[in-house]
């Protein structure tokens, strides 16, 4: 099983990705650690990416993602996917039911507040209002809000999880 945690920066995908990751004893990776040079100093310079700043980049986190598949291993990975068509990006080439993506969401206001908290490499707080404005929530996807104590958010996720397989 392989778990993509979307949704803007703050949302908690990395804290959340770890914490799940540990739990399903599965590999974790952050999205952010796959992003050229490029896309690194344009961010940090207050600047939000375009599709065709993304797609290299997302075309090697589907890599990735196969690469979990192929060899028989779950993965989580934490990264934004912000829009349908990078979610088709991400899953493309695996079998239905393969990836599941799971939207952490929250209040505005909370997130800002987490942001301003941290100290991050290239995203910067002031990109959040474009992040919000490209977010194209996902209709199949788990959603969960992020407000409480992280393992409480990885119990809910594995519920879902559960439930759906159920179904």
């Amino acid at each position: 099983m392989i778990f993509v945690l979307m949704g803007v920066s703050g949302s908690g995908k990395s804290t959340i990705g770890t914490l799940l990751a540990a739990r399903t004893g599965t590999a974790f990776a952050d999205a952010d650690d796959y992003h050229p040079a490029a896309n690194k100093q344009k961010m940090a310079s207050g600047q939000a990416l375009n599709d065709d700043d993304r797609q290299p980049w997302l075309e090697e986190l589907n890599r990735l993602m196969r690469g979990w598949f192929d060899a028989g291993v779950g993965g989580v990975l934490a990264c934004s996917a912000l829009k349908a068509k990078y979610r088709d990006t991400l899953s493309a080439g695996m079998p239905a039911g393969t990836v599941h993506f799971v939207l952490l969401d929250g209040s505005q206001e909370m997130i800002a507040e987490r942001l301003a908290e941290r100290k991050h490499e290239f995203m910067t707080p002031k990109l959040l209002a474009s992040q919000l404005a490209t977010l194209e929530p996902p209709q199949d996807a788990l959603r969960v809000v992020n407000d409480r104590e992280p393992d409480q958010v990885v119990d809910e996720i594995l519920a879902q999880i559960s439930q759906r397989a159920k179904a």
